[in-house]
């Protein structure tokens, strides 16, 4: 820089002098920005251009620009001397060692120049004048080859014309500058700086060349297979690492690998390096007569120091005014934490409460006694079968014997072998300590009103129906609450007066009757019953004769159609003494049927067929006598169907859930689980949003159909399974029966709030039905206007409650 400085160039031309390396070797050239390089001439001929380019521009304005610091004259014989004294071509060692050390600075290890050029910066003032003297000499010693080889033949230059000028001033290297040149990439080095990557991290370039154009990242398109293939060929690999700052891969050298493996075993990185060379004692233990050094003491080491009078002054009022306390003796004694110091003793976990203590030994009885009675002592026949028992399986582990006195009482043989196992009972036996809950049992009791406020419900039983000489499957009573028909295994059904317990009709039938149901409509007396494989609809003829006589009259108006379509099932009309009994219409199935309901309207009625396959649901039109199969397919086994009292919806409920289908629509609504094993008889709130359900497993669950499809609450009142489940139409109550032979009465209040969730509160247990044959009660239904309740059981009667 100083060289530089002195000779009258630009700041510009240092800079790129400083920046400019191609391939390893130094071609510094100044030309204009933008300008392109001249085509590859010889190295004389670029010196003589590059002279007389000098000359000119060095005479701006017709004046010669003398070097600093030298007149015009010194100059020009500094020129003339060395042009005199060079006649030959050939460059001095001088000269080829400045040309190599500029070809060291362009090379790749700048890093060193560039501190040996910071190291020089510092001293130069004295080199200043070197400096200048080698470069005048340099250049003159290029003019002269350059006219040597060009031979002009205008005379020879002038001597001031040889004045080379900066800005035009070409230095190349003598040789050919591509002779070394191996590779056929260019050099994109990363010249970011030592600053972090990971500034980079998001873009695409890693740096910027002299140009100022970014420097893009390379390529990485090596894939795991690439990576293990060149992990496998390549035997330099484990030696090669990548370089965050430029991106390459670096192969370490042998000395760059020892130095990491001496590092990494903690030596020291210099292998030549001794770290136990003897040690020189400059400073020996003993006294010396002589002392280092004899100078006297200074005044201000006996004289008294104010700075530290003012110190211990301080000190001295801070111990006063107890700012500063003296320090306690030490006190060396042992000191033990209590590790349950801080422990409450009030705690429920204390360790006084957590103690479990051992079990207690049972106390010795008589047969432990060395003169036990009589009949502790076993006999002959005893001790043989004592002896052919399991040793767990002995009442007593030992024998009893009988001993004169205390003093012919042997020692106790199985002494250790007793302590042994007493050992292993103690630290073997598991014992867990039970915290105990102290709940107030009023507490766990809900907060119900109470069964006198609910009234009124049925409570006493008023009338007993006997007649059956098999159990009553099944009830059924008339809308206007005068009439009860119910259907036995006897084979019978019978109708009774309600309020006086007369059977006023029997009508035997061909099978046992399993579901029985009245008409809903007041103007039809009719009643559907199931007999094995039939329905059959049976007009009681009871009450007013005007309305049964009507209902025949509706029955026989019915004319068939001229092509019938393809049913199901067989209609059939009953004739002779069939309706001499009062049978109107059979419907005859394939299957035997479980269930028949009727809808609200009266004039369509549901069977149940357990074993029809996708045909187990047949839903039948009295008024055109026509029969359907609402489903193709019927997802399990169906135990109960039933017609919603308001909307049109059907439930159908199998063995584990309840369905409800919208008829009008014709898709499923709603899928209601049951979580019971399994759903044995069903029953419709009148308003049509609830719904209950029994099971075998002994549980009642109320579906609110609003609230959610899982069960509202599951009542398990009941000791054994549910056989059916009935609402009252007007008053909030519905009960179930069980096998246990009992029927609980519920209160079951669904307000119109929807917000308000319903009160369920069991209020009354009727008890009067004997169980036979492990059946109990089987059907259960509500008088239709008064809070009353009757029940049908295995015991072959029909009971009232009132």
């Amino acid at each position: 820089a100083s060289l530089f400085v002195r000779a009258g160039f630009s700041a510009r031309s240092l800079l790129l002098f400083l920046n400019c390396r191609v391939r390893g070797r130094l071609a510094v050239v100044w030309r204009p920005v933008g300008q392109r390089p001249p085509p590859a001439r010889s190295c004389s001929k670029m010196a003589a251009e590059s002279m007389s380019l000098a000359a000119d521009s060095s005479n701006a304005g017709g004046k010669k620009r003398p070097l600093p610091g030298l007149g015009g004259e010194e100059q020009l014989s500094i020129f003339e001397s060395a042009a005199i004294a060079e006649d030959t071509g050939d460059l001095t060692d001088s000269d080829e060692s400045l040309f190599s050390g500029l070809e060291d600075s362009g090379s790749d290890s700048s890093d060193g120049d560039d501190d040996g050029e910071e190291e020089e910066g510092d001293d130069d003032s004295g080199v200043e004048e070197k400096n200048m003297k080698r470069f005048s000499k340099r250049d003159v010693k290029i003019s002269e080859v350059a006219r040597k080889e060009e031979g002009e033949s205008n005379g020879k230059l002038a001597k001031s014309d040889s004045i080379v000028r900066p800005e035009q001033t070409v230095l190349t290297a003598p040789g050919d500058e591509h002779e070394e040149n191996t590779s056929d990439e260019e050099d994109i080095r990363n010249t970011v700086g030592n600053i972090p990557m990971e500034w980079y991290k998001d873009y695409p370039h890693i740096g910027y060349d002299l140009d100022g154009k970014k420097i893009y990242k390379p390529i990485r398109n090596k894939d795991e297979l690439d990576e293990f293939l060149d992990k496998m060929e390549n035997p330099d690999y484990w030696r090669t690492i990548p370089d965050k700052m430029t991106g390459t891969e670096i192969r370490l050298s042998d000395e760059q690998i020892d130095l990491i493996h001496r590092i990494q075993k903690g030596q020291y990185g210099d292998a030549k390096f001794n770290p136990h060379e003897p040690s020189i004692d400059f400073f020996t233990h003993e006294t010396m007569i002589h002392p280092v050094t004899n100078h006297p003491a200074h005044k201000r080491s006996f004289i008294p120091s104010l700075i530290e009078k003012e110190k211990v002054s301080k000190l001295v009022n801070a111990i006063k005014l107890g700012w500063i306390k003296p320090r306690k003796p030490r006190d060396d004694t042992a000191h033990y934490y209590d590790l349950w110091a801080q422990e409450d003793p009030n705690a429920i976990l204390g360790r006084h409460k957590m103690h479990v203590p051992a079990p207690k030994l049972k106390l010795p009885g008589h047969e432990e006694s060395y003169n036990p009675p009589p009949e502790y002592l076993l006999t002959e026949e005893e001790r043989l079968a004592w002896e052919q028992q399991e040793p767990e399986e002995r009442k007593l582990n030992f024998l009893p014997q009988k001993f004169t006195s205390l003093r012919a009482v042997p020692a106790f043989s199985r002494f250790i072998h007793e302590r042994f196992e007493r050992c292993l009972d103690l630290y073997l036996c598991p014992r867990q300590r039970k915290m105990r809950v102290n709940v107030d049992p009023e507490d766990l009791i809900p907060n119900l009103p109470k069964p006198k406020d609910l009234q009124p419900f049925p409570t006493t039983q008023a009338v007993v129906y006997k007649g059956h000489t098999n159990l009553v499957r099944c009830i059924s009573v008339s809308p206007s609450g005068q009439w009860l028909a119910s259907g036995s295994d006897d084979c019978t059904i019978r109708f009774w007066e309600v309020s006086t317990g007369r059977c006023m009709r029997t009508i035997e039938v061909e099978g046992i009757v399993r579901s029985i149901a009245w008409n809903p409509n007041p103007v039809h007396c009719l009643v559907a019953l199931t007999v094995d494989h039939s329905v059959i609809i049976v007009n009681p003829c009871l009450g007013d004769k005007l309305l049964y006589n009507a209902t025949d009259q509706l029955i026989a108006s019915f004319e068939k159609a001229e092509e019938e379509p393809v049913q199901p099932v067989e209609w059939t009309a009953a004739e002779g003494d069939s309706f001499d009994k009062g049978l109107r219409l059979i419907i005859k199935h394939n299957k035997m049927v479980k269930q028949v309901t009727w809808h609200g309207k009266g004039d369509y009625l549901a069977t149940v067929i357990p074993d029809n396959g996708n045909a187990q649901v047949l839903i039948h039109q009295l008024s055109k006598r026509r029969s359907q199969n609402p489903f193709r397919k019927n997802k399990g086994m169906v135990q109960c169907v039933l017609f919603h009292p308001i909307r049109p919806y059907f439930f159908v409920a199998t063995q584990r859930y309840v369905r409800v289908y919208n008829l009008l629509k014709q898709e499923l609504t709603k899928k209601l689980m049951a979580n019971c094993k399994w759903v044995s008889s069903m029953a419709i709130h009148p308003g049509g949003d609830n719904v209950i359900c029994g099971s075998y497993d002994s549980r009642l669950a109320w579906f609110d159909l609003d609230l959610s499809t899982k069960p509202y609450k599951v009542l398990r009142h009941h000791k054994k399974a549910l056989r059916g489940v009935a609402f009252h139409k007007h008053y909030p109550l519905f009960a179930s029966a069980s096998d246990d032979g009992t029927v609980i009465v519920c209160h079951g209040m669904v307000y119109s709030d929807l917000l308000q969730n319903p009160l369920i509160v069991p209020v009354k247990l009727l008890r009067g039905h004997e169980i036979t044959r492990d059946l109990g009660v089987l059907d259960v239904t509500f008088h239709p206007t008064q809070p009353w309740l009757f029940s049908s059981g295995a015991d072959s009667t029909i009971r009232l409650f009132t």
